[in-house]
């Protein structure tokens, strides 16, 4: 019987363009349930995807402290997923969040 040879997946060589990654971090941001760290390494996935050294290079910031701050084993400073977001083309918005009909207080 042969044996059978398994890869680790690796979601970043499945980002080709910027509309896969903007969706792909959407999709993070909604299953991170507040969690920094998992945001972090979405933004680490797509980085690599795009490619860390010219990511960093447009972040003005070095491929090592990239590579540490996006790992997911940290949560880095605001400042730098800003500069990362921007480095990777993508734009964040708001949006607000209604309540729930049901459980919706009501002020007398």
């Amino acid at each position: 019987m042969a044996k059978t040879i398994t890869t680790r997946y690796d979601v970043a060589q499945h980002l080709r363009t910027p509309e896969e990654m903007a969706a792909y971090l959407e999709a993070c941001l909604e299953e991170a349930n507040g969690d920094a760290a998992f945001i972090a390494k979405a933004l680490g996935d797509i980085a690599r995807a795009k490619g860390m050294s010219q990511v960093a290079r447009d972040a003005g910031l070095s491929r090592e402290s990239l590579y540490k701050a996006l790992s997911g084993e940290r949560t880095p400073n605001f400042d730098t997923i800003l500069k990362v977001i921007s480095a990777l083309g993508i734009k964040l918005h708001a949006e607000a969040v209604h309540a729930n009909s049901s459980t919706a207080q009501h002020v007398a």
